[in-house]
């Protein structure tokens, strides 16, 4: 596998056949690959998301993350699947794909992970620290979202979590849970735990960030999306 990798601002076609902005990356070797859709965390379409856009090129993927920000309008909501269906039509559109998609999110966008999961057809899924997939958010909360409970039975694909000890949303009651409302409905699920790192733990630009805990699951999301995505 090569590491050659290129990487552009890209408009793909989103609810309505609107242009939304993306940002795009593709390896460069030639083999047919899986593709990734990268949801950004609740602070947006920042470098730091680019970066990990950039990281599943060089992984061997074509991967893409969607500005969910980037159209402001009544009745416009980042909270849905369509945004992950439109950019996993995208990839699978492209010359050199295996016709496999995958869905990754942080934070906000774990949760968004999960939600695409229940409602679009994907190979695999990754939720980093989602909060309210499961429990209720507390009163005062600034974003108006409810839990994603019902939703759960329909889980389409394979689904890697991963979560922090000491994180409080969600917490490890909400984690253990969710677990629990998985195994009742026999999704497959991979669920790994870290001691010692709390919410955020992959962000290296953060003071939540824990080494030990963000390489170790950069070995599994890599060894999951192997598995399901090829590559």
């Amino acid at each position: 596998m090569s590491d050659s990798l290129h990487a552009e601002t890209v408009l793909i076609a989103g609810d309505g056949d609107d242009q939304i902005e993306a940002y795009f990356s593709t390896s460069l070797h030639p083999e047919a690959r899986g593709g990734v859709v990268v949801i950004h965390h609740m602070p947006g379409y920042d470098r730091a998301t680019k970066e990990i856009v950039r990281r599943f090129a060089e992984l061997g993927y074509d991967a893409v993350c969607p500005n969910l920000y980037h159209r402001e309008a009544p009745g416009a909501a980042p909270d849905d699947a369509a945004a992950t269906a439109r950019a996993a039509a995208h990839l699978r559109s492209l010359a050199n794909t295996n016709g496999k998609v995958g869905v990754i999110g942080f934070c906000s966008g774990g949760r968004q992970s999960v939600l695409a999961a229940c409602n679009v057809d994907l190979d695999a899924a990754v939720d980093c620290y989602g909060a309210f997939v499961v429990g209720t958010p507390p009163e005062g909360f600034p974003l108006k979202v409810t839990n994603l409970v019902d939703q759960l039975p329909n889980l389409r694909c394979p689904l890697l979590g991963l979560f922090g000890n000491d994180d409080s949303y969600p917490s490890p009651d909400q984690v253990t849970e969710l677990d629990r409302i998985l195994n009742e409905h026999d999704k497959p699920h991979q669920f790994h735990r870290y001691d010692g790192a709390g919410h955020a733990f992959f962000s290296v630009d953060r003071p939540s960030y824990r080494v030990e805990a963000a390489n170790d699951g950069w070995e599994r999301i890599e060894a999951f999306f192997g598995t399901y995505l090829g590559g």
